[in-house]
């Protein structure tokens, strides 16, 4: 993943820059760069913000970058921003997405007369470096933008600081946000619709899917219209988005309150209106399923907080901390990118509180189960703590793709996934896609053998996800407004 932050002033841009591009640092975990440009020209730093947050790297640049303008990123994956010279002119490139037919594209940029690429990044030609030298390959950069936008499969974002001002293209189908603020000497282009709150911009215009404008400090001009398809992410919403942000007008934290009412509706059998069960006190009686009866709801921190909250709201059950994250250390909630370090990582943030462990049932809400490990090994902590029950809510339904279109997912194989893992051992290798869609619709037999086989061996007291249907009804967008690949494999 990755995130953006881009200024343009009258003054110097330089502290809005830092403040608005650390902001960001939720989104990526390897590489935080700046480059502004001034009367000097261009100036740029990169710093690799693995074991230290960005800001304790760049304080140092604040002091030495000088500019009107700027942009920012947070990077998973490649060096950026990249200062580039071509026959369109100077300028520097962010970007965040994914390119899935990156060899077709390098051929292309060689028949077309690009010599060479000089970023590497784990052995691969950079991302942002390739998605310059498709844009230059035309004869404007507006041109180059939409031809990029048509061009790469997968979604690319990118944002190019020039001259003139910035130039921001959000990707083709908008799977993720672009949005722009504005006080009154100055506009920034955000990821994040908070990041700009504190600096004393106002929420001034949002891209569409696809769309091309120019910013530059006295506001937007739009210079490709924007496309009429969206396959916006869901997941940002569950998971990757900041609660204080919104996306389309749905704010991040709202709706997670809302995915953990539909939850608790759906464990107390009234999704759809309550019959039978006065008060939320009981199933009711044409559920089908058992009973249950936590002590207490906890959301895994952070991410699964709010939909705890939610779903402590709706049924009455409520809400507590039976761990808490080590914030003064580990503050961040993304992990390296290795395993085994995540897996330790993870177990030493969180701290048991006994007192609300000991002897309770719980039912614990977290964002969503990938590998399973981390899930699995905090249910275990909580037993040898002593919790009687541990009932489990991810927030979204089973993942049964890796994502291709913003790598969220850090899974090298779709068989990295619980869920992919345990058909494999039902069905075999060749798995058609209908009968993946089977494993994906929760009516079905299939969906419900693969949903306590993975209870069974993560040894939960009971698993439910959340529903598909309720989650498109959570966000509250229209189901052709979403992406929903990492759980449907439609796209």
């Amino acid at each position: 993943m990755g995130g953006f932050f881009g200024v343009v002033s009258r003054n110097d841009c330089v502290m809005d820059l830092f403040f608005g591009t650390d902001y960001h640092s939720h989104l990526g975990t390897r590489r935080g760069g700046m480059a502004v440009y001034g009367p000097s020209g261009f100036q740029r730093s990169i710093h690799n913000i693995e074991n230290s947050p960005f800001r304790t790297k760049f304080e140092r640049d604040v002091e030495e970058l000088k500019g009107n303008s700027g942009v920012g990123s947070i990077s998973d994956n490649e060096p950026q921003p990249l200062l580039i010279q071509s026959h369109l002119g100077s300028y520097a490139i962010v970007t965040v997405g994914k390119i899935n037919n990156e060899q077709e594209l390098v051929k292309l940029a060689f028949e077309n007369g690009h010599i060479h690429f000089m970023e590497m990044s784990g052995g691969r030609i950079n991302a942002t470096e390739l998605t310059a030298a498709i844009i230059n390959q035309k004869q404007s950069l507006v041109e180059g933008l939409v031809y990029a936008q048509e061009m790469i499969e997968g979604s690319m974002t990118i944002l190019l600081l020039t001259p003139e001002g910035i130039y921001a293209s959000r990707d083709r189908y908008g799977r993720t946000p672009v949005v722009v603020g504005k006080k009154d000497d100055a506009c920034c282009v955000s990821f994040e619709s908070f990041a700009y709150i504190n600096l004393g911009y106002h929420d001034y215009y949002e891209l569409g899917p696809g769309e091309v404008v120019l910013v530059n400090a006295g506001g937007v001009q739009s210079l490709s219209a924007p496309r009429r398809e969206m396959k916006m992410c869901s997941f940002l919403w569950v998971y990757y988005g900041y609660p204080t942000s919104s996306y389309e007008g749905i704010n991040v934290e709202q709706m997670r309150y809302n995915c953990g009412r539909i939850l608790a509706d759906r464990d107390l059998g009234c999704k759809g209106g309550c019959s039978g069960c006065p008060g939320h006190s009981q199933p009711a009686a044409d559920s089908g399923e058992a009973p249950i009866h936590p002590d207490i709801v906890a959301g895994v921190p952070d991410s699964g907080i709010a939909h705890a909250i939610g779903y402590a709201n709706e049924s009455g059950i409520p809400f507590a901390r039976p761990f808490i994250k080590y914030t003064p250390t580990w503050p961040r909630s993304f992990m390296p990118q290795n395993q085994s370090q995540r897996n330790l990582i993870a177990k030493m943030k969180l701290i048991p509180v006994d007192t609300l462990i000991r002897d309770k049932s719980l039912l614990l809400i977290d964002d969503s189960i990938v590998r399973g490990t981390q899930l699995g090994e905090t249910t275990e902590f909580l037993y040898q703590s002593g919790a009687r029950e541990v009932h489990i809510r991810p927030a979204c339904p089973p993942l049964l793709f890796g994502c291709k279109y913003l790598n969220f997912s850090r899974s090298n194989s779709d068989l990295d996934l619980i869920t992919r893992r345990i058909i494999r051992e039902r069905e075999g290798d060749n798995v058609s896609p209908e009968l993946l869609a089977d494993y994906a619709n929760p009516d079905s037999q299939n969906y419900k053998e693969m949903v306590e086989e993975i209870r069974r061996r993560l040894n939960f007291t009971s698993l439910k996800f959340h529903r598909l249907d309720d989650l498109i009804e959570s966000i509250g967008l229209p189901r052709e407004r979403l992406c929903t690949y990492c759980w449907d494999g439609k796209e």
